[in-house]
């Protein structure tokens, strides 16, 4: 890494609810904070779930998120290397968002490494112990013949039907993702102990959970989950030496936004 230069991890948007007034407001904020960011940025990195529904026909794409497409596509027009990991709200992303937005899109958790600092990065979805019914729903999404069929109806049907879907899912688990499970039993962390007993990592980086989050798993490794941009406008930094899980303050300079670390209850 360029001195100086830092990498940033965002997660979670969910751009669509819980209406369009809200999630007009949410997009102008994580826009205003890509610029900030965008000031010193050597790459930024975004893990997922940017819209809480997305499809790809092959002359069509939902309405909406303007602000937020176009900002990435800015960033990336101007050298910033902007990466995408599939979440489960938006695993229909195809070939639209890399081709006309200019991202990086990647669908499985990735190592990276910066200055010596081994990182696996994922959205988080499926990964780890239990959650059986997910798993099998996210085969049947991601089998292709199971997309051409969905691909076939009207996409103010198909939209609807989504949307309807997720809402129920999104009330369903609204209370447990604010609670934390304490470390044996968070899937995740379980994920990130069986992964750390093949090969070190310095840093394991999610989304998904909607439960910002900074840990230690192992001796040396830190698992941090992002959070989200729906109730805690969270994100986590990298400056080459030191990786951070910060809360976001306003839309002033980043230097403002608070530190937080650790499992819930959260402290400044």
């Amino acid at each position: 890494m360029e001195p100086g230069k830092k990498i940033y991890f965002l997660s979670d948007f969910h751009l669509g609810v819980p209406d369009a007034e809200s999630s007009l407001a949410r997009e102008k904020r994580i826009c205003a904070f890509l610029d900030e960011a965008s000031k010193d940025a050597a790459e930024i990195l975004l893990l997922g779930d940017l819209f809480d529904f997305w499809f790809e026909w092959r002359k069509a794409v939902p309405r909406g998120h303007v602000r937020l497409l176009g900002k990435l596509a800015e960033l990336s027009d101007r050298g910033i290397p902007v990466h995408l990991w599939i979440g489960n709200h938006d695993m229909w992303i195809f070939d639209y968002i890399p081709d006309e937005v200019g991202l990086q899109l990647h669908r499985e958790p990735l190592e990276r490494t910066w200055n010596g600092r081994r990182f696996l990065i994922g959205h988080g979805d499926g990964l780890g112990p239990g959650d059986h019914g997910y798993k099998f729903i996210k085969r049947v999404f991601r089998n292709p013949v199971c997309q051409w069929l969905f691909a076939r109806l009207h996409p103010n049907f198909a939209i609807a039907m989504a949307e309807f879907w997720s809402g129920r899912s999104r009330k369903k688990n609204y209370e447990n993702d604010r609670k934390y499970l304490g470390l044996d039993n968070e899937w995740l962390v379980q994920y990130c102990r069986e992964r750390l007993q093949d090969t070190h990592y310095d840093h394991l980086v999610f989304g998904h959970r909607h439960l910002p989050l900074d840990l230690e798993v192992a001796p040396g490794a830190r698992y941090v989950n992002l959070g989200d941009w729906i109730t805690w406008y969270t994100y986590a930094v990298f400056d080459g030496s030191e990786m951070k899980l910060m809360q976001r303050q306003g839309d002033g300079p980043l230097s403002e936004d608070h530190r937080i670390s650790g499992a819930p209850p959260f402290t400044s």
